[in-house]
């Protein structure tokens, strides 16, 4: 856990992401949805047995950043989560993780919603 926190404080926002890079296909993912909107892919370092992104196309680098007109794009994609959620076969739950600046634990300055299923989550989440 130190090393997460180490690196969301380490992260700056601005300029081009992984993710970016993931969306125009420059490196390799694990891409199992894609719409005109978001992609979805399987997260390289799952924290649950299934632990999914679900990332914009539009670079919003984060919540805060999110202008009133981005309201119907964020409403997608928590459908979108919602929607993969059961085709991965989470009926029994799943958590949506949304991370916000350095103490949100936010790495990569590419809003994107984490899908966390298969184990029981615990509370408090850290």
């Amino acid at each position: 856990m130190a090393d997460e926190i180490a690196k969301a404080q380490a992260a700056q926002p601005g300029g081009d992401t992984i993710f970016g890079k993931i969306i125009r296909k420059e490196i390799p993912a694990k891409i199992f949805h894609e719409d005109d909107e978001c992609v979805v892919f399987h997260d390289v370092a799952p924290q649950a047995p299934t632990h999914f992104l679900v990332v914009p196309k539009k670079p919003i680098s984060q919540l805060s950043k999110a202008e009133d007109s981005d309201a119907a794009l964020l409403g997608h994609m928590m459908i979108v989560a919602r929607q993969c959620a059961e085709k991965m076969g989470l009926q029994k739950g799943y958590r949506l993780v949304l991370n916000e600046g350095p103490d949100g634990g936010q790495s990569v300055y590419h809003i994107h919603i984490h899908v966390l299923g298969g184990r029981q989550m615990g509370w408090p989440p850290g």
